[in-house]
């Protein structure tokens, strides 16, 4: 079996993970891997942004401004709000 290790959470957050996990039909072990999974840390959305920039470079020919990537991040924060407001 890989490494493991403790976690410690409120009684009312164990809690909480083990409705959601009875929910989901899961564990509350396998929705912390999820959420560990599935958001990137600061250094892997910085090196996305990187990857980003070269790849609109090759067939652009040009990166956006500062200006435009503020405008960009804007939008899909608006987009990424009312998505989550609409699941609720």
């Amino acid at each position: 079996m890989a490494d493991e290790t403790s976690i410690k959470v409120s009684a009312a957050t164990r809690d909480r993970l083990a409705a959601l996990a009875i929910e989901q039909g899961t564990t509350i072990r396998r929705l912390v891997e999820e959420l560990a999974e599935g958001r990137p840390t600061q250094a892997e959305y910085a090196e996305r942004a990187e990857q980003a920039r070269a790849e609109l470079a090759s067939v652009l020919g040009t990166v956006p401004s500062e200006e435009a990537e503020a405008k960009a991040r804007g939008l899909l924060e608006r987009l990424g709000a009312r998505r989550d407001s609409a699941a609720a």
